[in-house]
């Protein structure tokens, strides 16, 4: 999901519209490696609540056509994609959910898994010097993205 910022927030993220918050599910939520499809989501939603779900509404919600869905549709989206009703309506479950979801994009890069991995079998002092390897790895290369070059190893 797009971060918009708010200067009333003191520049913290906030969360978007029902819209993007359904349309981030899509995107986070891919147990099959894929986004689902409109007729996926609907069909589990019908199966979820025992009532009509269709695909077409599924789509007008990811895309801000409709935004006033029902409790039962909320609770079948939720329960569907395995978030709180919460989620659809409060900014901090939102924050907490997306940074869990943030996580498991990024465990599905084969390069961090393979670091998460690795990173188990160290002891304590291990991950902190990993830790801080990771921190000033970031931190060149975005001394490097603002012009400067980083220093180069000998």
């Amino acid at each position: 999901m797009p971060d918009v910022h708010d200067s009333e927030r003191g520049g913290r993220p906030v969360t978007g519209s029902l819209a993007h918050r359904i349309d981030y599910l899509f995107k986070a939520v891919q147990p099959k490696g894929r986004e689902y499809s409109y007729e996926e989501v609907a069909r589990g939603c019908e199966a979820l609540t025992a009532g009509t779900f269709s695909k077409t509404y599924v789509w007008q919600l990811r895309t801000g056509q409709r935004d006033n869905p029902t409790k039962r549709h909320l609770e079948a989206l939720s329960a569907f994609f395995g978030v709180p009703v919460a989620y659809f309506f409060d900014d901090q479950v939102v924050e907490d959910v997306n940074a869990q979801l943030a996580l498991v994009l990024a465990l599905r890069d084969a390069d961090v898994r393979d670091i998460a991995l690795r990173a188990v079998h160290l002891d304590g002092a291990g991950r902190r010097s990993l830790a801080r390897i990771v921190t000033e790895i970031s931190r060149l290369q975005r001394s490097g993205a603002d012009g400067a070059t980083a220093p180069e190893s000998g």
